[in-house]
């Protein structure tokens, strides 16, 4: 069923991933330039215009740093998905077709129900590594501009290491750590409800 991707493509696609975070932060730096940048370049040469201040402007800065992110992390995804779909019984599948099931009447029936389990691990520990950033903000963009990517984690340690407010970053900590376990409760939660529907 596989066949088809290339382990060589797999490998490119993953390697984000295994690349650390503040080698990914530097290269998009220097990707996101508004002067040298290939992504400026690329804007120069289809809008015939400046290209935006991408990392500058408080509107875009949120954007550019969870695109980043979403690139870094889609390789692990996908790697996880596709040992989940490896072990989709291909009887299942073969049965669907043989009632005369579409591809994709047999994916929204058969293939997606049966990768709830690794939806729900890649749901949540994407959800907690995006709420762990820090490397790619402290890199890119310090938090700014305007406070603009500060993420939780980043103003913890503004708190902590900048600002020398233990308290404060104490406190912050233990809000963040309740935020994220009521965000991966409400996940499992979610997807129990849709187990036993």
């Amino acid at each position: 069923m596989f066949d088809r991707l290339y382990p060589s493509g797999l490998t490119a696609v993953f390697s984000a991933y295994v690349v650390s975070w503040v080698s990914v932060g530097l290269l998009f730096l220097w990707l996101l330039d508004a002067d040298s940048g290939i992504f400026a370049s690329v804007w120069r040469i289809f809008a015939a215009g400046r290209a935006p201040q991408w990392l500058a402007d408080p509107a875009l800065a949120p954007w550019a740093v969870a695109g980043v992110t979403i690139w870094k992390i889609t390789g692990y995804a996908l790697v996880i998905f596709l040992s989940g779909l490896q072990d989709v019984p291909q009887s299942i599948l073969e049965a669907a077709q043989l009632d005369g099931a579409s591809k994709a009447r047999r994916f929204a029936s058969v293939t997606w129900p049966l990768l709830r389990p690794t939806t729900l691990f890649v749901g949540t520990t994407s959800l907690i590594a995006s709420f762990q950033l820090f490397d790619v903000v402290r890199v890119m963009t310090q938090g700014g501009p305007v406070r603009s990517t500060t993420v939780f984690v980043y103003a913890i340690y503004e708190q902590l290491f900048l600002d020398l407010r233990v308290g404060r970053a104490s406190a912050e900590a233990v809000v963040f750590f309740g935020i994220l376990l009521l965000l991966t409760g409400a996940q499992f939660l979610l997807f129990r409800d849709r187990e036993s529907t």
